[in-house]
């Protein structure tokens, strides 16, 4: 087997506003209306003059405190991790792509089946990565191979349980000139190594004058962010991730326990999963030249920056600091080392020839949205 493993604070007026709210989990774009939670809370609102340019590599927002999250995982989190199937840095290929245009002979046979003892868990966690003809399959249970936060929380009354998993990708993904937005209803954007799916919008949203908003329904014309945001809780962990309520643990941003259990780290690049339309998904690090393997490796930032111009409808930036929702981000080319789909083509250790790829990052979007490649 192999192992799988801002807050720029300034004094302001305070405003508040009270509102009903579902105290849910998000996982959707502005059209979804899968409901994401069972319970309702009242929430009070204070100023938030968070700019919010980057999340925190080891904790969500700044509303989720450690009463509601447990260490991410690390390499002792679980009891049984005995797949070889690492990254390069401990020493082990993940293998190399079989021919140009193919992702076949990159962890074509990836397979993880262990119980994850942490609290909130206390599964067996299972997928199963296979390549048959030109596809690339994964089966899997949903349960996370690494230590969790405390599910259910103040933020998320949902507990995380299996859901059956069963796609089908390229292993001959093809780049187009048009992006396809996934997520929710839509279907995720891809699933990380160990079977759990990344949905990095939420479902929460407000209206224009910022009194009613809700966690989940998107009847609101502002999106809530799960992450970057210090207004509304979402009852994310440490692993920027939290629970739908059908039990579907799944993840917003950067995964870091799996990472560490994939011996993740500043010297190496490190395959973490594959994208709805089978490019490889990467975490963090990349080449500095995207060309160049023996580039130094540098922390990958997406192109997104907070708009100049803030909308006369948008509810009061003395509430809502810019950042709390996804119309406050617009795409500006150049201004990262990412496209508006948080890709890129480059050279990569599984793909030496180059590829297009992803990467799950500490600034937004924290994970692609959409995808570049035919689905």
């Amino acid at each position: 087997m192999k192992q799988c493993s801002i807050v720029h604070n300034i004094s302001v007026l305070t405003a508040s506003a009270t509102m009903l709210m579902l105290a849910g989990c998000g996982s959707s774009s502005s059209d979804n209306t899968q409901t994401e939670s069972t319970t309702q809370q009242s929430v009070d609102n204070t100023a938030d003059t968070s700019t919010s340019s980057s999340s925190n590599s080891t904790s969500d927002t700044s509303s989720n405190t450690s009463t509601s999250d447990t260490t991410s995982g690390t390499s002792t989190d679980n009891s049984g991790d005995t797949s070889d199937s690492t990254d390069s840095s401990d020493g082990v290929d993940n293998g190399t792509a079989a021919t140009s245009g193919s992702t076949d002979g990159v962890l074509c046979d990836y397979f993880y089946n262990e119980f994850n003892d942490s609290a909130s868990v206390q599964a067996t966690s299972n997928a199963d990565w296979n390549c048959t003809g030109s596809a690339r399959t994964l089966t899997a249970n949903g349960i996370p191979d690494h230590q969790t936060g405390t599910f259910p929380n103040p933020g998320n009354p949902n507990t995380i349980s299996e859901t059956s998993v069963s796609i089908s990708y390229s292993l001959t993904p093809t780049k187009t000139e048009t992006t396809s937005t996934l997520g929710g209803p839509r279907g995720a954007t891809g699933y990380v190594l160990n079977g759990v799916k990344i949905d990095a919008n939420t479902a929460g949203s407000c209206d224009d004058s910022g009194n009613d908003c809700s966690l989940v329904g998107n009847t609101g014309n502002w999106s809530i962010e799960a992450l970057g945001q210090t207004s509304f809780d979402f009852g994310t962990d440490d692993n920027n991730a939290h629970v739908q309520p059908d039990g579907s643990y799944h993840y917003h941003g950067m995964p870091e326990g799996f990472i560490a259990l994939r011996g993740g780290s500043d010297t190496t690049m490190t395959l973490i999963g594959w994208a709805a339309d089978g490019f490889p998904i990467y975490a963090r690090y990349g080449y500095s030249d995207s060309d160049d393997a023996q580039s130094a490796l540098k922390v990958i930032t997406g192109s997104y920056q907070l708009v100049e111009n803030v909308s006369s409808n948008r509810p009061s930036t003395l509430v809502y600091a810019l950042g709390t929702f996804a119309q406050d981000w617009e795409y500006v080319a150049g201004s990262g080392d990412l496209d508006e789909c948080n890709g890129r083509f480059g050279v990569t250790p599984e793909f030496p020839e180059g590829i297009y790829h992803y990467y799950a990052t500490d600034s937004y979007p924290y994970f692609q949205r959409c995808v570049k490649g035919e689905i």
